[in-house]
């Protein structure tokens, strides 16, 4: 049943008609971060050139299938691209990705302004080879400030922003990090929809832009965007920081068997939870549940007893009266579960592929869907430098100036 589904999804793909069909992308990025942002360029049809120094971006070297150079965190951020390698502190390099440049819509980098400066690729110089070119920056933090000189990784910009401590004061302890690169991936899908933009503006004023995407300001915003609060007014009305997404009490609900996630969130909620449990007086006799404020300011009371109520019965008892409350809730699965979802093996979410070079393996497709179909994956990601003479050739180089490029090694052709 579940290969039939899969064929399926496979020939609804084979309608799909890409968006960004037609646009050409320098991708200059490595890690998560840019590589994701790009990945969803090329997800939507553009043609990405992944632009890799010799030794590579660094994630071809992390986990399984590094031997190969397609380490597991590489493969599942660089589908549907191509790659070239120049190595850019040589001129001749620089001279082809000049070239290159010239036939593309879009450079997106990660590394700091200044480095791109010092290697003679900075935005004035892009902007005279290519005057209709979207030069986009993704950067630590925002070139205007002081900031602006500091490296970033997803760790310190989760302690940044406030992040880490938010995580300890909600689990009572030390401030700490979420279990996965939430900075680089928020901020690099974020990057993607301004990326987009600034390609839709283009259509409309015909002009290149220069846009930059601070991964610190981009992820404050967010976090601000909860915890703001009080500080919302001027003069403060109070603390920061929301309530019921701070309680000790916001987690998982342990069962009488197992763990279930609900959300017991508007009167309509309450009401129901209430009678379930049998004690429906109180959303009247109880003034903490009057309102949606007077529960937040008494919400870890409350959340804890929903986990008394919860710790009484089974899981299968609870998904049946929830479900007919209509109160959303879900089992909580373990993280290996999630391979063999049902619900994912009905919408064919990780398809399987053939790679030439590290054999069978897992992708998760494009969760996006277009005119009610799946985004099918063109292409599995490539070996280091995989693309070197086809991307050059189509850039405008002669076949003997690709051949002298290699010869020096200033750029790398796989095989």
């Amino acid at each position: 049943m579940r290969a039939d589904r899969r064929q399926a999804a496979t020939a609804v793909g084979q309608a799909y008609v890409a968006p960004l069909r037609g646009v050409r992308v320098i991708d200059m990025t490595s890690v998560f971060m840019g590589p994701l942002t790009t990945q969803h360029l090329a997800d939507l049809g553009a043609d990405v050139i992944k632009v890799e120094a010799p030794a590579g971006d660094s994630t071809r070297r992390i986990g399984p299938g590094s031997d190969r150079l397609l380490g597991a965190p590489f493969l599942g951020l660089n589908r549907n691209k191509r790659s070239v390698v120049l190595d850019l502190k040589r001129a001749p390099a620089r001279d082809a990705l000049l070239a290159l440049a010239k036939t593309a819509d879009v450079l997106v980098y990660n590394v700091r302004p200044k480095a791109m400066e010092r290697l003679g690729l900075g935005y004035e110089t892009l902007a005279a080879a290519n005057p209709g070119l979207i030069y986009a920056g993704l950067t630590g933090f925002s070139q205007r400030g002081r900031n602006a000189p500091l490296a970033a990784f997803d760790d310190l910009i989760q302690a940044a922003t406030g992040l880490s401590d938010l995580i300890g004061r909600a689990n009572r302890g030390d401030p700490s990090y979420l279990p996965m690169t939430v900075a680089d991936r928020t901020v690099g899908t974020f990057a993607f929809g301004i990326i987009a933009a600034a390609l839709y503006g283009r259509t409309r004023d015909g002009k290149g832009h220069r846009v930059e995407i601070p991964m610190y300001e981009t992820m404050l915003s967010l976090v601000l965007g909860d915890h703001l609060y009080g500080e919302t007014f001027i003069p403060a009305r109070g603390t920061m920081t929301y309530p019921r997404l701070m309680s000790s009490q916001r987690k998982p609900y342990r069962t009488a068997d197992g763990f279930i996630c609900c959300t017991v969130y508007t009167d309509a909620h309450w009401r129901s939870f209430l009678s379930i449990v049998g004690k429906p007086s109180l959303m009247l006799e109880d003034p903490r549940f009057a309102d949606m404020a007077s529960r937040t300011r008494h919400i870890d009371a409350l959340y804890a007893m929903v986990a008394e109520e919860f710790a009484l019965r089974p899981t299968a008892e609870w998904v049946a009266r929830l479900g007919e409350a209509d109160i959303p809730s879900f089992v909580v699965p373990r993280l290996e579960d999630l391979i063999h979802d049902p619900h994912l093996g009905d919408i064919g979410f990780f398809e399987e592929h053939d790679h030439p070079l590290v054999g069978r393996i897992r992708q998760m497709k494009n969760p996006a869907e277009w005119d009610a179909t799946g985004i099918p994956t063109r292409s599995l990601a490539p070996g280091l430098g995989e693309h070197t003479r086809d991307v050059l050739n189509e850039a405008g180089l002669s076949p003997a100036a690709i051949d002298a490029l290699l010869a020096c090694g200033a750029a790398v052709q796989q095989g």
